[in-house]
């Protein structure tokens, strides 16, 4: 069969044979045991949904055995023979580009390149799904080659529920994502309705179709690490950045780090992944002693060297062995998926990844009370560099939350609402104050055609976009301008790329509309194919999440969901080519609702309206509850954004004279 014809053909009628177990392949851990024999039944049950009652017998125990072996059902032998990759969108079956565009994305998300755990359908973060088995796969790239301009497919966390009657304005998919009644959000309801197989952990862009490699959060990355060094008032030439993880997201870090221009160390605990990274040069050595360790980076301070460093271990032994050592740490910070504490996410120290790795499964309560202990020694290790002038973030993986549940000293002294750790997240003293309030996120684009050259076509585009608005732009946005006009020219080398051809930038509104519009143009003239827009959930409207992306928002409505709910209501009425709504992200579930968006460009008039009225929405929906949350940037952009569109009037807030109260 062709690719096209295994793309329509579905669920097979004919079962194809059961596939070995791939063991080189980067796997996810074995889920805790948590259902009783009545709800092991209805997993099984829930499963056998998807096919013919005369494959049941067949398939019983082999979902049983997949239930016991690894936790969850995930259809092993369902998984396509062709290559998982995003292909051209001329490639895909269908009759409306607009689905084959997210078909194409679909496949980039499960990239071996990309994703963190292929065979299991997960692209980062140990859980952030795809999909929860490959039946719903294949029934979804069905649905998509044949659904029309005047219908949308309903994804219900990763089923694909069918294909509705709509109209050619409407989203062509509407995503949900683990949506679930606010009593039942606790990690353990996760780990019990996915087990059942009728929720899912949909991560923000995994489950979303806008994932696009580690490159999506370098960028963020390395802003970050700048103003990181800005804010302590020190050239990175030289400085030192210490951090770990090295997985789908956290992977990013060594080589943000090396385009900030610092000495990047980064620990990790599991091999096969730290392989990966350093084969894809996203680290350039990876060094297991920690004596070795000691003299490599000494070496690297004294000759103010830039280099990224993989410590094969965990952080915590290389946090005690600088602290020996006294071996200065300017910048320090963690990323990893502490949002998924017990299951993966963070590994206790003095115990081997592999008998970690069992203990996670056959004794989780022994395992989570390495865990904390370790927090604990990790805090303690922080705090004393911290006491030597370290300045130390919280990157928003819900390091700081889970510590302080841990019981380690990471709370402030005097608590105000907030501000309850001694440590900010990045969000509160860096990205939020100097990005998201005057408008400025990950704006995100992917060439359809997948090639390099049209990459590097709207590479220059996007420069000459922000170069001319650069001229007039005021004062306060200058350096926003400055860095992310930097980060495009350098883009080709820094070699970005992982999967499909894509590029990410920081922009606020005026910019995302003016690239996109041009992008447009081209695309009119013949001169590029079409192209998917799109962003990171982490922005400046898609996200509420109080531990991150909201964290610097003081009014007390951080714990609130409005904006993130509005954001993506506003955006399937404004044009969305596709749009999603998740619960739990970066920092956990039941901890963040977050949404986001897709939009095909295809050079149309159509197209053309859509992006001026949806991309305007998109920003400006969060600077607004910035302002009124009283952040005195945002406060300055939804001003500018009311003279450039006077349809827009927002509410502003009054400031109260502290002194009165």
């Amino acid at each position: 069969m062709t690719f096209q014809e295994q793309i329509l053909e579905g669920i097979p009628s004919i079962l194809p044979k059961p596939k070995a177990y791939e063991a080189h392949i980067n796997h996810a851990p074995k889920r805790k045991e948590i259902l009783s024999d009545e709800e092991m039944k209805l997993a099984l049950k829930n499963a056998l949904r998807y096919f013919e009652a005369k494959h049941h017998e067949e398939l019983i125990p082999e979902f049983r055995e997949e239930l016991q072996e690894y936790g969850r059902i995930y259809m092993y032998r369902l998984r396509p023979d062709y290559e998982m990759k995003a292909r051209p969108i001329s490639e895909y079956p269908g009759n409306s580009e607009q689905a084959k565009a997210i078909m194409l994305m679909i496949q980039n998300n499960l990239d071996y390149a990309v994703a963190q755990h292929p065979h299991e359908l997960i692209t980062y973060g140990g859980n952030g799904a795809v999909f929860s088995n490959w039946a719903q796969y294949r029934l979804t790239m069905k649905y998509l080659a044949e659904m029309t301009d005047e219908q949308t497919l309903v994804m219900y966390s990763g089923h694909p529920m069918g294909l509705f009657p709509s109209h050619k304005e409407a989203p062509r998919v509407v995503v949900t994502n683990g949506m679930m009644i606010p009593n039942y959000s606790k990690p353990d309801d996760w780990e019990k309705f996915n087990a059942l197989g009728v929720t899912q952990y949909g991560q923000m862009t995994a489950g979303s179709y806008m994932y696009i490699g580690p490159q999506g959060i370098v960028h963020g990355t390395t802003i970050t690490v700048l103003n990181g060094f800005r804010k302590i008032k020190k050239n990175p030439t030289g400085g030192l950045f210490v951090t770990s993880g090295l997985g789908g997201m956290s992977g990013a870090q060594p080589k943000a780090g090396t385009i900030a221009g610092c000495i990047t160390v980064c620990a990790e605990v599991n091999p096969k992944i730290t392989k990966i990274r350093h084969e894809q040069g996203w680290i350039h050595e990876i060094i297991e002693d920690l004596n070795v360790l000691v003299t490599r980076v000494k070496s690297a301070i004294v000759k103010k060297e830039v280099v990224s460093i993989a410590y094969l271990g965990n952080v915590v032994d290389v946090w005690e062995k600088f602290d020996e050592e006294n071996i200065t740490i300017d910048l320090g910070s963690d990323q990893t998926s502490l949002h998924n504490p017990w299951a993966g996410g963070y590994y206790p120290v003095g115990i081997s990844f592999e008998e970690s790795n069992e203990m996670m499964a056959n004794n989780p309560e022994k395992f989570k009370e390495e865990v904390q202990k370790t927090l604990r020694r990790h805090a303690a290790a922080i705090n004393k560099h911290t006491a030597k002038g370290t300045y130390f973030f919280d990157y928003g993986n819900a390091f700081l939350l889970e510590a302080s549940r841990a019981g380690a000293d990471v709370m402030a002294e005097n608590t105000t609402l907030g501000r309850e750790f001694k440590y900010p997240s990045y969000v509160q003293d860096i990205m939020g104050p100097m990005c998201f309030d005057y408008g400025f996120g990950p704006f995100r684009w992917v060439c359809t055609s997948g090639k390099p050259e049209d990459l590097a076509k709207t590479d220059a585009i996007a420069c000459a976009v922000l170069e001319e608005m650069m001229k007039n732009a005021p004062e306060e946005i200058q350096q926003q301008m400055a860095d992310n006009i930097q980060w495009i020219k350098g883009a080709q080398e820094n070699q970005l790329v992982v999967g499909s051809q894509a590029r990410i930038l920081y922009a606020d509104a005026e910019g995302r509309m003016k690239i996109a519009e041009a992008f447009n143009q081209a695309i009119a003239s013949g001169e590029i194919g079409p192209i998917v827009l799109g962003r990171d959930h982490h922005d400046v409207s898609g996200t509420d999440s109080p531990y991150r992306e909201t964290s610097n928002i003081y009014d007390g409505s951080r714990f609130t969901a409005d904006m993130a709910i509005h954001n993506v209501i506003g955006d399937s009425f404004r044009g969305a080519t596709w749009v999603s709504i998740h619960n739990g992200g970066g920092v956990g579930w039941g901890e963040v609702i977050n949404g986001g968006f897709g939009m095909l460009l295809d050079g149309s008039n159509d197209a053309d309206r859509r992006l001026k009225s949806m991309l305007f929405w998109d920003v400006n929906n969060g600077i607004a509850r910035r302002s009124w949350a009283r952040n005195e940037g945002a406060v300055f952009s939804i001003k500018r954004a009311m003279q450039v569109e006077p349809l827009l009037k927002v509410t502003l807030p009054n400031f109260v004279d502290e002194n009165l109260l």
